[in-house]
């Protein structure tokens, strides 16, 4: 099956509690984030019909515990390259000490600039930096075999230079974290609302909202919401409000949105 598959993307987890994702050609393989424990990592691509031991690399964009939870042990037990930027790795190596002090080592630490471009296997890898409060964060956007494919999420707002490279995506995975007023009225103590809602916090649905009537360019065939608070939010407000903004676009062609799950392996995405 894989050697007749164009380009893939599954959401293995997505949300508070874990983030994993896996971007599939036909030779190449790339893990973003490793959120979630290697033992349940293998579990959800198992569940998808993928061989976590073909992994070709991971690709890292923040430090935050739900992106790198399980980093440390799945890159020892498959010992493929890990790819970060040098302020990242710092930070994973500053949270990540052992009992005794000790940083963890990655056998294949390979580091990266936002803005330069590089390539795993047959996937031209371009990141991008995003405003969020981490060390150095990213997005990306994965290019082969005539696809293109936008990945991002933890984000504050969407900048200038966001927008840019989201353009021209076949497929586009993107945050849609809470529902404002659900945020306000909720358990969370006011200093994490703030946070939240920063600009170097989550993007809402109503900022997610905005770019898909005004800004977006419409081309992705799947718009996929990622990074769903379980408190902050609920699923249905989120898809309606996403497909409320496409469907002021006033062409015959709408994106198909999906939700990502965090307890739950989306079923992957084929073109």
């Amino acid at each position: 099956m894989l050697a007749t598959m164009g380009v893939s993307v599954s959401m293995l987890a997505s949300g508070s509690r874990g983030n994993c994702a896996l971007v599939a050609s036909a030779t190449t393989k790339i893990l973003v984030d490793a959120g979630i424990s290697c033992r349940e990592t293998f579990k959800r691509m198992k569940a998808l019909g993928d061989d976590p031991h073909t992994l070709s690399a991971v690709l890292i964009t923040h430090e935050h515990c739900d992106h790198i939870y399980g980093l440390a042990t799945l890159a020892k037990k498959l010992r493929i390259p890990v790819f970060m930027t040098g302020a990242t790795h710092q930070a994973w190596s500053r949270a990540m000490r052992d009992a005794n002090g000790e940083k963890p080592l990655l056998e294949k630490f390979e580091r990266f600039e936002s803005g330069h471009g590089f390539q795993v296997g047959d996937i031209a890898v371009k990141p991008f930096t995003i405003p969020h409060d981490a060390a150095d964060p990213v997005g990306f956007t994965f290019s082969t075999d005539g696809v293109k494919v936008g990945y991002v999420t933890d984000l504050g707002c969407l900048q200038a230079n966001v927008k840019d490279n989201l353009r021209r995506c076949d497929i586009l995975v993107i945050e849609s974290n809470h529902d404002i007023e659900t945020l306000r009225v909720g358990p969370y103590p006011w200093s994490v609302k703030q946070r939240v809602m920063s600009r170097v916090g989550h993007l809402s649905n109503v900022a997610l909202a905005d770019f898909l009537a005004n800004d977006y360019d419409n081309n992705a065939t799947f718009v996929v919401l990622a990074h769903l608070s379980e408190q902050n939010n609920h699923p249905e407000i989120a898809r309606r409000e996403a497909e409320s903004a496409l469907a002021t676009r006033g062409r015959l062609f709408c994106s198909r949105v999906l939700l990502a799950s965090q307890t739950e392996a989306l079923e992957a995405i084929r073109l």
